[in-house]
């Protein structure tokens, strides 16, 4: 049994799920962010539910699975064949404009393309909608903090390399991993356990379609929540120039990126508009995923387990 499948005792909790839908080497494992009710929650929100109708936009000829009143946050460990696994985890953001989460096209989906590549994904089902009187993502960075906080902490035992952790976000969730990769100084909740106290600092991020990320109403001024600095860690973007979300939200971030000497890496395709995640189509921007192994191969984020990787 590999590193990856052994039940960790933790003060969290870990469920177990299998599914016969998986590769016969794919498992995954639920684990729940929070002891108790997350930081300031207060209920009341209604049950957790897919909100999808029969006449919501498909994309690629295919349903989107659009998670609505989640309150009780997780973060879910698709493992990759232990032939290939390199050790890396990339912890997943699904966007939603921070009302639902689209849970198969920029999640499960997204987390098998990494497992072809020797990640662990890590999906993270993060708080919606945003929480009355807190700006939009602030439920969702305090998720997202314990998250990775977490899977750092515990890294050892799920087999996993601390120092190649990335994040990978969509729309929204692109938004909330750009925050992540600013704003790790400082927990957005009073510390719990030992986890608290672990960098949340991805060491990469990849940001596909992102919003949010500029105030247009400000010339484009980089959003207030993202402080860039010339620790904000190596960054790929990818999106169309046609993306109603507006292009600039990417080529104004990139070039505050390069203001601080960050490395990144941006793709700008004439067409595809928004939405897409990596369902192929005939536009040119579903190739993304191809770009973004390539750029996170040539960082070495895909090279062989590092030391501290445990015998399997």
């Amino acid at each position: 049994m590999t590193t990856c499948l052994r039940l960790v005792l933790t003060c969290t909790c870990l469920v177990w799920v299998f599914t016969g839908s998986l590769p016969a080497a794919q498992s995954f494992k639920v684990i729940e962010l929070w002891p108790g009710t997350a930081p300031g929650d207060q209920g009341g929100i209604g049950e957790e539910h897919d909100t999808t109708k029969p006449t919501d936009n498909q994309v690629a000829g295919k349903r989107v699975e659009r998670l609505g009143n989640v309150s009780k946050p997780t973060l879910t460990l698709y493992c990759p064949a232990p032939d290939k696994d390199t050790g890396v985890a990339v912890m997943v953001c699904p966007g939603g404009g921070y009302s639902i989460l689209a849970m198969d096209l920029e999640g499960t989906e997204v987390c098998e393309w990494l497992n072809s590549l020797g990640v662990t994904g890590a999906l993270l089902k993060y708080r919606v909608p945003k929480r009355p009187g807190l700006d939009k993502h602030v439920a969702a960075l305090q998720d997202a903090q314990r998250a990775l906080g977490l899977l750092r902490h515990q890294s050892k035992a799920y087999g996993l390399d601390s120092k190649r952790m990335g994040v990978l976000g969509f729309s929204a969730g692109a938004h909330l991993a750009a925050v992540l990769s600013n704003v790790y100084d400082r927990r957005a909740y009073p510390a719990i356990d030992e986890a608290d106290g672990a960098n949340c600092r991805p060491d990469f991020t990849v940001l596909v379609y992102p919003a949010y990320l500029t105030v247009k109403e400000e010339n484009d001024k980089v959003a207030p929540e993202l402080n860039i600095t010339s620790n904000t860690p190596p960054t790929f973007i990818a999106m169309a120039e046609d993306d109603p979300v507006r292009v600039e939200t990417g080529l104004f971030y990139a070039a505050a990126l390069r203001k601080f000497k960050v490395p990144f890496e941006l793709h700008v395709y004439p067409t595809g508009g928004h939405g897409y995640g990596l369902r192929l189509t005939q536009e040119l921007v579903t190739t993304w995923p191809q770009r973004a192994a390539e750029w996170m191969r040539s960082q070495g984020w895909l090279s062989s387990h590092s030391g501290e990787r445990q015998s399997r």
